[in-house]
């Protein structure tokens, strides 16, 4: 047929909305969806005509099963669930730290009426959003106070606003870190109004380079831990001990951001020693900063503990307010700290901590059970074995660590690997994997036990 033949097949946008297909859609598809997707079905359609495609299906029925595959996709949320199978625990790209079940109940408990979010139930007067934390925290780290924001890097910037604001900051130059999204030290000073004044060089720091920098617009000692780069061999740097008592010796208060952060030590499970917050405060470090959602394994937060002096000057500055954190953060963040206080719970409870915890062995024999249904189903489609395979632990966390383990590496026959990584991505909920020398890898040390079904079964609709 001619193209003005083909255009004139084409059914109107009233015949496509009373179509069975769309009418069953209805109730529970707002009617401006609905008439957006058919409107764009046969604007789509009729650009095809015109360019020449054959085969296009312009029945009513037909025009309607694709108006309602589209509406159905512009009512899905945007933020979804997804199965991350890359094997990178902290993926910074797909939401970092899992939340544990003792934090989802406590954001189901807290979001479904009011709470005592800044309301003292004991005098009936305002109360403090920080009370909720501030006793979890000081006796995880042994601070006097402590207090929480929004995110770490809001932590970072609150706390050198607050305690050196049109001062200088000393901070060594091997110590001038940048993160995701080009967060850079340096900027946040600036952005706080404090002035960077770097010592040292890049892969070495003396406490004489910190001494010989201290003047009269000197605000505060900075310590940045490099938590997402490492600089190694002929290496010096200045402990957090060395750097307080220099510190009390000009009256200054001495700051460290620890970045991701650990309340205890994760030695025991081949990770190299880190130091720890409880670490940091002993060393007499004024005010502490970590992240919520890296290894402490909650919410996004950005904690700050330290001495009651530098904590009230940063609660009572005006740019906390800004950075305030939300309740539902705040109720996870406490579900969370809470599990601390018992070491094994912690471990078995928290899923990162889960997660880094499971012995190779353990994960080789999952991955067998995994793969051995799936051989059956799948013969002459893939070849899919267990293969020796590291996980990272992501979010800027100790970078040059892998734990050790197992994955399962999928080679389809009858379609790309781009093509099944594609499709997966596609499927409810996507799967993530990683495409590495024309096979799939599947990491199950970060796929949840009860995705495990989904994963599977995703597989075999994608290779049939």
């Amino acid at each position: 047929m001619d193209k003005q033949t083909l255009l004139r097949q084409l059914p109107a946008v009233d015949r496509v909305l009373k179509a069975p297909t769309m009418t069953a859609l209805a109730e529970n598809t707002p009617h401006v969806l609905l008439l957006e997707a058919a409107q764009e079905t046969i604007a789509a359609l009729r650009q095809a005509i015109l360019q020449g495609e054959t085969g296009l299906e312009l029945c009513p029925e037909g025009v309607a099963a694709q108006a309602a595959r589209l509406a159905e996709s512009k009512q899905a949320a945007s933020l979804r669930h997804v199965i991350n199978a890359t094997g990178t625990l902290l993926h910074t790209n797909l939401g970092r730290a899992p939340l544990c079940d003792a934090a989802l109940e406590a954001i189901d408990r807290v979001s479904r009426s009011y709470s005592n979010l800044e309301f003292d139930l004991e005098t009936g007067q305002r109360g403090h959003r920080f009370s909720h934390i501030e006793e979890l925290l000081c006796r995880l780290t042994g601070a006097e106070a402590a207090a929480v924001v929004n995110n770490n890097a809001g932590a970072v910037l609150l706390g050198l606003t607050a305690l050196a604001k049109g001062k200088e900051a000393i901070v060594s130059r091997g110590e001038m870190v940048e993160i995701g999204g080009a967060f850079r030290i340096p900027d946040v000073m600036e952005a706080g109004g404090v002035i960077l004044k770097e010592v040292g060089t890049t892969n070495k720091t003396h406490l004489k380079d910190y001494a010989g920098a201290i003047g009269e617009h000197t605000g505060l000692l900075l310590k940045v831990h490099t938590s997402n780069y490492r600089i190694v061999g002929f290496t010096a740097q200045v402990a957090g001990a060395e750097m307080v008592a220099l510190a009390k010796e000009n009256g200054l208060p001495v700051m460290e951001d620890l970045g991701s952060g650990m309340l205890m030590d994760l030695s025991p499970f081949g990770l190299p020693k880190e130091p720890t917050v409880r670490e940091a405060v002993e060393a007499g470090i004024d005010v502490v900063t970590f992240s919520g959602d890296k290894l402490l394994g909650g919410p996004q937060a950005g904690l700050i503990v330290g001495t009651r002096a530098a904590i009230d000057a940063i609660r009572s500055h005006p740019m906390a307010r800004a950075l305030r954190i939300d309740k539902l953060s705040l109720a996870a963040l406490e579900a969370t700290l809470a599990l601390y206080l018992d070491r094994e719970r912690a471990i078995g409870e928290i899923p990162v901590l889960r997660m880094m915890s499971v012995p190779p062995k353990e994960l080789e024999e999952r991955c067998s059970r995994f793969t051995a249904g799936l051989k059956a189903r799948l013969e002459g489609m893939a070849n899919i074995e267990v293969v020796p395979e590291p996980s990272a632990i992501g979010g800027g966390a100790l970078p040059l660590t892998e734990l050790p383990g197992f994955a399962v590496s999928v080679s389809p026959t009858n379609v790309s690997v781009d093509a099944l990584a594609n499709h997966l991505r596609g499927t409810r909920p996507p799967i993530v994997g990683r495409c590495q020398e024309n096979r799939l890898i599947l990491n199950l040390r970060t796929v949840l036990p009860q995705e495990e079904a989904i994963l599977s079964e995703a597989l075999q609709e994608a290779l049939k």
